[in-house]
């Protein structure tokens, strides 16, 4: 195992044992999702005010790729514009799909978020990974529909 590779296995165990944004809050936009194929569920709540997440939390059961995906992408969508969230999610999405972001990579900073490029190898992994970026799309795309 490369030394990057164990630096990625760290800052993802470190999400899931130490989830940040972990909870929930009252007058929130929530979106509840799961993946039935694994059992991982989360629930995400949002508060969007002038078009940017100034707030986002989850709970929700899953493993460590799923908990930890949702920790990262809490901590980056906050204080962004929800377009710039948008942005994120779609590159995180092809990211995920073993496409060659690297270049988007440089001008949009996923921060952690980078550690989990290597889910791309495993097919049955990947959507546990993406549970809570589409969880996100769905709550920003389609708010009235998830209250």
């Amino acid at each position: 195992m490369s030394s990057l590779d164990d630096l990625y296995r760290r800052v993802i165990m470190d999400h899931y044992q130490n989830p940040r944004n972990r909870g929930t809050f009252d007058d929130a936009l929530t979106i509840n999702m799961n993946n039935p194929t694994c059992g991982d569920r989360i629930q995400l709540q949002l508060k969007i005010e002038d078009g940017i997440v100034v707030d986002a939390r989850f709970v929700g059961e899953g493993c460590s790729i799923s908990m930890a995906s949702a920790s990262m992408m809490t901590e980056a969508i906050k204080g962004q514009k929800v377009d710039e969230a948008l942005k994120m999610a779609d590159l995180f999405s092809r990211m995920m799909k073993g496409e060659d972001v690297e270049e988007e990579l440089d001008e949009l900073d996923l921060g952690d978020i980078e550690a989990l490029s290597g889910v791309c190898k495993f097919p049955a992994r990947i959507k546990c990974a993406t549970l809570a970026w589409k969880a996100m799309q769905k709550g920003v795309s389609e708010p009235e529909e998830t209250k």
